[in-house]
């Protein structure tokens, strides 16, 4: 069985962790074609936003696969040689710093260690009422080393992103929400049809326009404000030469819906 499944509708591609038995947790197969989907997705002119998800309705991800840390220790030499070429041929979305599209982790049950750095990485998390979100690593002797420690803090605050790191404690999808680390809660059974309206959001906006914006606001973060206004960014050059450019307000002068060209 595959360990993801991925599909492209209408501009959107569908990203979906496929190990429903062991949580969606992450081994180097499913890392790996993870990293292979998100390099289509960016590279794919056709392709203007993404939407992770897992299968099941116990987890979107359990995190790290510990169950496979153990199989090191018996696994063959033919084994250890093919998890490292995956490895190495694997860029996670939490170490992609400027991935250029939008990315929705449409969240169903737990999202923990791994799988809520993964959520972290992504733009807006929409989640079902019975999720959870922790990062437990500490009460295995390990850190939420997939940035997970310097997200958090950055995303809700310190002081409450320290109660949980501390602790490695759960949080509800309500408190979640209360944080700000989640866009918006609606119960399992309309948590596809939520997405999807995020989705169609998105797709009323020019691509160009949503990738300059992208680009020019997580650029910004990482400097002062006058000099996040004052900075050139090639994306936002990019748009402001494009067709969507002249589209946008010609076709809101039409009193039509535009029809945007997209990346060159």
């Amino acid at each position: 069985m595959s360990t993801t499944i991925f599909e492209v509708k209408e501009h959107v591609a569908y990203i979906k962790l496929n190990r429903p038995n062991s949580m969606n947790a992450l081994n180097p197969e499913i890392r790996y074609a993870l990293s292979q989907h998100l390099d289509e997705v960016e590279n794919n002119k056709d392709i203007w936003l993404a939407v992770i998800s897992g299968e099941g309705d116990k987890a979107f991800c359990a995190g790290m696969d510990l169950k496979h840390r153990a199989l090191l220790a018996n696994a063959t030499d033919e084994q250890i040689t093919e998890w490292d070429r995956l490895h190495e041929n694997t860029v996670p979305l939490n170490q992609r710093w400027e991935f250029p599209k939008p990315v929705i982790a449409k969240v169903n049950g737990f999202a923990l260690g791994g799988g809520l750095e993964l959520a972290l990485a992504c733009d807006i998390i929409v989640a079902s009422e019975n999720s959870e979100f922790g990062l437990p690593e500490p009460r295995r002797g390990l850190i939420a080393g997939g940035v997970g420690v310097h997200r958090l803090p950055r995303q809700i605050g310190l002081k409450p992103a320290m109660g949980y790191l501390l602790t490695g404690r759960h949080m509800s999808a309500s408190r979640a929400f209360e944080l700000g680390l989640v866009n918006e809660v609606v119960s399992a059974e309309k948590l596809d049809e939520v997405v999807e309206e995020w989705v169609k959001d998105i797709l009323l906006c020019s691509p160009m326009a949503v990738r300059a914006t992208k680009q020019a606001a997580m650029r910004g973060l990482d400097t002062s404000l006058s000099q996040a206004f004052s900075n050139s960014y090639e994306y936002e050059t990019a748009r402001a030469e494009s067709e969507d450019a002249i589209e946008g307000p010609i076709a809101f002068a039409e009193k039509r819906k535009p029809r945007w060209k997209g990346f060159d």
